[in-house]
């Protein structure tokens, strides 16, 4: 293994980490409604939930974040910001738009900090304080030298 594919396995691990202080930990994507709704009761019912998450609202996370970085490492960040009403419009419940804010603020936030980098300072003038969390992290992975297939995953 090379020293820059080192590099890049470490950024993928921090962006992933749950302990990041910016970390998907932070929102359970509607398990704990769905559990209370009685929808959820056992591991077979669990793992139909997760599944059906990664395969829907992960696999357009995935999506957008994949495209911002794209867009990130080219330096477009005109088209980028198109990206947040695209990404608005594929999120259905306002709950969950605004978790993702959430989410994409406090991650611009830790990465400014951590890993300073021109594309934060920039995105949150193009974009504004909250940007989705897809879209920041798409700009995160660009920072670090990834590539979109990296952001997706």
């Amino acid at each position: 293994m090379t020293l820059a594919s080192a590099h890049r396995q470490a950024a993928l691990l921090l962006l992933a980490d749950g302990r990041f202080p910016a970390g998907g930990y932070a929102h359970s994507g509607g398990l704990e409604p769905t559990v209370h709704a009685g929808r959820v009761s056992n591991a077979k019912e669990l793992e139909r939930f997760l599944v059906g998450r990664a395969e829907t609202a992960g696999l357009v996370a995935a999506v957008f974040a994949a495209a911002a970085c794209s867009l990130a490492s080219k330096e477009d960040f005109s088209a980028l910001a198109e990206l947040e009403p695209e990404l608005e419009a594929r999120i259905p419940s306002a709950e969950l738009r605004s978790v993702s804010r959430m989410l994409g603020r406090q991650l611009l936030r830790a990465m400014s900090a951590i890993h300073p980098h021109p594309h934060f300072p920039t995105l949150g003038l193009t974009i504004g304080s909250a940007p989705h969390q897809p879209v920041v992290m798409g700009v995160a992975a660009a920072a670090f030298g990834l590539d979109a297939q990296d952001a997706a995953l």
